[in-house]
């Protein structure tokens, strides 16, 4: 699931999507602290995995998906 941290954001997180949600992650540190000081009661145990990825680039960016790739393995289950 995708959520944007800013109200105006097509699918704006909520308390009930990071309840919902096993881990959060996010493209930039900004983002982090966005979610843990909006969210923290929701939170809970959460992992928040910040990838280091500036947020410039535009939906669906082929350099973007390979950067997304690239850092989300580490995070994933072996398959």
């Amino acid at each position: 699931m995708s959520a944007g941290t800013n109200n105006d954001a097509c699918n704006p997180l909520t308390a009930e999507l990071v309840e919902w949600s096993d881990f959060i992650v996010v493209m930039e540190r900004n983002h982090r602290n966005k979610v843990q000081k909006r969210f923290h009661g929701a939170l809970k145990s959460k992992r928040t995995i910040c990838l280091d990825i500036p947020d410039d680039y535009e939906f669906m960016d082929p350099v973007l998906i390979r950067l997304l790739q690239a850092r989300m393995m580490r995070h994933l289950p072996a398959s």
